[in-house]
């Protein structure tokens, strides 16, 4: 089995937690989401963002093929 094939998975469950990681951060900064000292503060919807979006890319990387076809 190639590296790809094992790495494959991998991304894309690292992506699906950092995009649910990174919407409770999100929902927690923008004061959705009562209960913690993140609640309120925009330093924490700012981070989600980010963490949601690394998820993203994760997933991208994980589900488009590679230029040389092989992917």
């Amino acid at each position: 089995m190639s590296d790809r094939r094992v790495l494959r998975p991998v991304l894309i469950v690292v992506g699906v937690i950092a995009i649910l990681v990174g919407a409770v951060f999100a929902g927690q900064g923008m004061g959705l989401i009562p209960g913690s000292f993140m609640t309120g503060d925009r330093t924490w919807l700012i981070v989600g963002v980010i963490v949601a979006f690394v998820g993203v890319v994760l997933i991208l990387l994980a589900t488009t093929r590679s230029r040389n076809g092989r992917g």
